[in-house]
């Protein structure tokens, strides 16, 4: 059967390939209507079209669709939080001025804050249940909280900056000691170098005991488990807790006392080693925990000791988190005042030999000079709390430098020697395959 379409012909059929009717005989057509039979393109040359990924177009979005947002903030939020601080301003007021005899800024806020939170759940419970209100309150306690602290250490940094802003742009304040200058004689004379080189002494010194012993005794806590090391952790996590007034009496009585040593630097240094040491041993103890155990595995099964899984597995991998530590305890040592006020003494003058003499801090510097009640003085001390500030700064950007290095990753000079090894290796294996 030949289904004849509109506008074709046998022969037109016959030239496309199809089989035309045998001589003689007629076949029974059938016309279809014209709707159902797509036309024909009309003869004559295609239109061009640009080659490449431009003539495969994406799949157009349905009309009528609606983006979904991905933000975690919406606009209800944003009203209730508005909202509920208005309500608790407005509602503490109404109580510190007409219904209670209150006042007193702290009371303030302490009472507007409390009322926050409670305006704050009643509307958020109009639009979520139970647990979502919990998590929004919950969420907005941590994040009022966080900014608190925030506030708190912007105000210490920008009023100690502000108070020193008279000693701070003299140059000899940082290039002279306190020897030819007294408590009535201006900015332009004196400074804190003695300070500056005994803080620097002290707590190199410190870090060469504290580091060694703090990460072997961490090790030791997680390579080797049993009652001692159960022993050794709780000693570790109650000296966490340690007054520093003990830790300086301690040495005072122990190495001054008992020994017959004079205050001096390295006095000053074994009581900040005293603060220093069960932080860096709890923290680097946390971190060696995190190491997963199947790269321990992994080296045990390659046929190496447990001394160098350690030495070239456990360590690198937790290299960043170990610097985290002893930045932990720099920063517990740096700023202690008691134990070097007890073991090291007070000096105007600069004494760089930590084994003999008194030998002054930045913390112990501050302290002497906020007690004058000279303006000068004062300024000076803010001055000094200012530049330990800025060296507590520097040694942590030089600890995050030296070891903020993920697991693997090499130095310049690390590459450079594994580079001549390869080149080593291939000039040997030539010279064995020739």
């Amino acid at each position: 059967m030949t289904i004849a379409h509109e506008g074709v012909t046998d022969a037109d059929a016959d030239a496309a390939g199809g089989a035309g009717p045998a001589e003689g005989s007629e076949a029974p057509t059938e016309v279809l209507p014209a709707a159902a039979v797509t036309p024909a393109p009309a003869a004559g040359p295609a239109p061009s079209q640009a080659p490449g990924p431009a003539a495969v177009r994406a799949p157009a979005r349905p009309v009528g669709e609606r983006r979904r947002s991905l933000s975690l903030l919406r606009a209800t939020d944003v009203y209730a939080l508005l909202g509920a601080a208005a309500a608790a301003l407005s509602l503490t007021g109404l109580l510190f001025t007409r219904l209670l005899p209150f006042s007193g800024g702290v009371g303030f806020t302490v009472i507007a804050y409390a009322l926050f939170i409670g305006v704050y759940a009643l509307l958020v419970s109009l639009d979520e249940d139970g647990p979502a209100v919990r998590d929004r309150v919950a969420a907005v306690v941590i994040q009022s909280l966080g900014l608190v602290m925030l506030t708190a250490l912007v105000f210490v940094i920008a009023f100690t900056l502000w108070e020193g802003r008279k000693a701070l742009p003299h140059l000899n304040f940082f290039t002279e000691d306190m020897a030819q200058a007294g408590p009535l004689d201006p900015l332009s004379r004196g400074g804190v170098l003695h300070a500056i080189l005994g803080t620097l002494e002290q707590i190199a010194v410190a870090l060469a005991i504290t580091v060694p012993a703090g990460m072997t005794c961490a090790v030791f806590l997680n390579e080797v488990p049993g009652r001692f090391a159960r022993f050794v952790r709780t000693v570790v996590e109650a000296m966490t807790a340690l007054p520093s007034i003990v830790a300086g009496l301690f040495i005072y009585a122990t190495v001054i006392l008992a020994l017959g040593f004079d205050r001096s630097g390295l006095a000053a240094s074994l009581a900040l080693a005293v603060m220093m040491l069960p932080i860096i041993i709890r923290a680097a103890d946390v971190v060696l925990r995190l190491v997963p155990g199947t790269l321990r595995e992994a080296s045990y099964a390659l046929g190496t000791s447990r001394w160098r899984t350690v030495w070239h597995v456990v360590l690198p991998t937790a290299r960043s988190g170990l610097t985290t530590s002893v930045i932990l305890g720099t920063a517990r040592g740096i700023g202690e005042t008691s134990p070097v006020l007890l073991t090291a003494g007070f000096t105007a003058e600069i004494n760089t030999d930590p084994l003999e003499g008194p030998q002054v801090s930045l913390p112990l510097a501050t302290f002497e000079f906020v007690k004058s009640p000279e303006p000068a003085m004062i300024a000076r001390g803010f001055g000094t709390a200012a530049v330990l500030m800025a060296v507590v700064l520097l040694l942590f950007i030089a600890a995050r430098v030296i070891g903020g290095r993920g697991p693997g990753q090499l130095t310049r000079r690390q590459e450079h020697r594994r580079v001549l090894a390869s080149r080593r290796d291939a000039e040997r294996f030539a010279s064995r395959s020739r």
